[in-house]
């Protein structure tokens, strides 16, 4: 059976996070112009399927025009409840218990240093991927905390025929398989859908934040240009 725990621990699996945190970022001119840095960094994915995964989805990209790359964004992310980049909404929904999921992000956030920007949620995955690529054991168990979201998404895009799809393979094959609590859960939220209890997420608190740095590891921010 394949060893996928330490599958995850891969020495690339940072750079194929700081990666996917820029493919999986709303396509403005800012994260576009992350492009060829990430071009230049596929070749260091050690997994042949991982770089090809990259490969092609970085080439389409290349292929729409702006318009065309923000328009397909939007349709894929925007619009419906099963493909949303917000990973605690799949278990939490808009309730309170979701609020103290977030509050719980933000604390594992600073304890490793790290601020949450003001100007996003602290589930929202790309920015949770910027976080694993720096601190790779709590943005580790981020991600496993978000397993359920993951997969759901995961799902909901392989539904779509998605070219976002391959991307969240290739994040998913680095984690341990869902253990039994985990695929009961997936299979009930994937029948029922997140739950719905609307409550106002202010009390949160967002406060500013400098981006974590990307790609080439040497401190230098870049905008996330992510957006709600």
């Amino acid at each position: 059976m394949r060893n996928l725990r330490r599958t995850h621990r891969r020495a690339d699996t940072p750079l194929l996070h700081r990666i996917t945190s820029v493919l999986l970022r709303y396509p403005d001119p800012p994260a576009l112009s992350l492009l060829d840095d990430v071009t230049a960094a596929i070749p260091a994915i050690g997994d042949p399927a991982d770089r090809a995964r990259l490969t092609t989805f970085t080439d389409r990209l290349r292929s729409l025009t702006p318009t065309e790359a923000a328009q397909a964004y939007v349709a894929t992310f925007d619009h419906t409840r099963r493909r949303c980049l917000y990973l605690t909404y799949y278990r939490h929904g808009d309730t309170r218990a979701r609020g103290m999921a977030l509050l719980a992000l933000k604390h594992t956030y600073r304890q490793a240093g790290h601020e949450p920007p003001e100007s996003e949620l602290p589930d929202h995955l790309p920015l949770i991927l910027e976080f694993a690529a720096l601190a790779p054991e709590p943005g580790h168990r981020i991600l496993l905390r978000c397993r359920a979201g993951l997969e759901m998404l995961r799902q909901a895009l392989h539904e779509h025929t998605d070219p976002h799809a391959p991307l969240l393979d290739a994040l998913c094959d680095r984690l341990p398989s869902p253990d039994r609590r985990q695929r009961e859960t997936l299979r009930r939220l994937t029948a029922e859908g997140p739950p719905e209890e609307h409550v106002g997420l202010e009390h949160v608190g967002l406060e500013p934040f400098a981006p974590p740095e990307f790609l080439t590891g040497t401190g230098t921010a870049a905008t996330t240009g992510d957006r709600r």
